[in-house]
Parts: structure tokens; sequence; C-alpha cells
């Protein structure tokens, strides 16, 4: 995989991604709803360590999220554009609109269904579960 470079709307805020997706997903929780302005939330999935802040300092939100653990938005303090949420874990769901090029990729699962609006359409092509999907035991 080629690095995934992304940003904010007004160039303030810029981001790189180096490390391999682990998921591309449409999230329904209520948080994200609130993030997006109703819609899901679609994110991919990438280890905290494998992306970095190239230019500028993005502000940070503190919620409890629908697990109820802490859920920070991270976003650009001057136009307001959604990057990244941080949840406790390992991995940084990454907004796709936040992307240079979102179009290259597309969702593989949807995740917190059981808080989706009537009208969020769920592809019935893809895996979907009501809250995160079941994750292997640790080796």
């Amino acid at each position: 995989m080629s690095k995934i470079e992304g940003g904010c709307a007004c160039g303030a805020v810029r981001y790189e991604i180096t490390a391999p997706l682990v998921a591309v997903g449409v999230c329904h929780c209520r948080q994200c709803q609130y993030g997006t302005g109703g819609g899901p939330n679609y994110v991919a999935l990438t280890p905290k360590a494998g992306l970095v802040f190239t230019k500028g300092e993005p502000k940070r939100y503190t919620s409890p999220g629908g697990s109820g653990q802490d859920l920070d938005r991270i976003f650009c303090a001057d136009c307001g554009t959604p990057l990244i949420s941080d949840p406790a874990g390992p991995l940084y769901p990454v907004k796709l609109g936040s992307m240079d090029d979102p179009s290259a990729l597309s969702p593989n699962i949807h995740i917190w269904t059981s808080e989706a609006q009537p009208w969020h359409r769920i592809d019935p092509g893809l895996p979907a579960f009501p809250q995160n999907p079941p994750q292997p035991p640790p080796s």
C-alpha cells in the first residue's frame, strides 16, 4: 500500500497514513451521527502508529462513546473539518472525506447498526454488526 494523505478543507491540518488499513467501514453509532450531522460515518481503520500529522495541530473534543469509554473527535480548529476519531484501542477511524482521494476506498463492513436511523442505508451485501465486530482472542 502506498501512503494515504489527507487533511482539512482550509489546508491548516494535514496527515499521512503509512500503515496498511485494517478495514474500511460505515459506523452508525449515535456519536458518529453527531460528528457528521446525522448520517453514518465513513472511516478507514489504521493503526495509530501509522498516522502522523504533517502540518498544523488539530483540536480534540472528548465525549463518552457508545461503548461507555471516552471518544476524542479530532478536527481542524480553523475550519471545523472532522478528521479522525480517537477511541480507546490501537486503531484510528480516519474520516474518508478528509482523505485526498476517498474514491480509492470502498466500505467493507457496517458497525453499530443498532443505533442506525431508519433512513440510513445498510448494504445487505456487507457484514453488519449491532455494535463493534467480535475481536479475535489475544494470541
